[in-house]
């Protein structure tokens, strides 16, 4: 089975494909839209500022590609902000709008709740979808490793499988349908987030 990683120049793109390659996945590094189209799952990875990724996304011609995929049913998972980058907006940007493929918006942590921003290192996941197929195995209270000042509100709060507290509660795992997210990096969270990975490339 292969298994696109979408590498538009923003992407920690090595180590999330080693980890995919881990549970026995062809990992395919791609920016070309007929490879995508080839690949029975699809992964977003993401570093850096909004503005410019999809910009990036923009010059290299791939968010139709992207669009169609989410709509084709294949499982698809948008990693840090990978993820941002599927909601409308972002108070990060200053010129560009998200993919549209989820409602809301991605917000920015409180700086008046005396948090250092950005958030970086382990944080405990509470587990709110028991039944989300990325979480299975799973436990609440394990840690995944952060590094982002910005989170997705999601409008439909009925997509949120797990939630992590950073001053306030923030989604730090979406689920809706054959879309799934998580805002922390599953590839530098040891067992737990491989563990993640694993249950995606087995996703049927």
């Amino acid at each position: 089975m292969k298994i696109a990683i979408i590498d538009y120049g923003m992407v920690n793109i090595h180590s999330v494909a080693k980890a995919v390659a881990l549970f026995g996945a062809e990992t395919v590094i791609t920016n070309k839209k007929s490879e995508i189209n080839s690949c029975a799952k699809i992964v977003l990875p993401g570093v850096g500022a909004f503005d410019d990724a999809i910009s990036e996304l923009e010059k290299q011609d791939l968010i139709g590609v992207i669009k169609e995929q989410v709509k084709q049913k294949k499982p698809f998972l948008g990693i840090c902000l990978g993820l941002q980058l599927l909601f409308e907006t972002s108070l990060e940007a200053k010129t560009k709008k998200g993919l549209g493929i989820l409602g809301g918006e991605v917000i920015k942590f409180n700086a008046a709740d005396n948090l250092k921003i950005p958030h970086m290192g382990w944080n405990d996941l509470k587990v709110v979808a028991k039944d989300c197929p990325l979480l299975d195995g799973v436990i609440a209270g394990s840690q995944v490793y952060f590094c982002h000042s910005y989170y997705p509100q999601p409008a439909d709060k009925s997509a949120i499988a797990a939630t992590c507290k950073y001053g306030s509660e923030f989604a730090a795992v979406l689920w809706k349908d054959n879309l799934y997210g998580a805002q922390f990096h599953p590839e530098k969270s040891q067992a737990v987030g491989l563990k993640m990975i694993e249950n995606f490339v087995k996703l049927c």
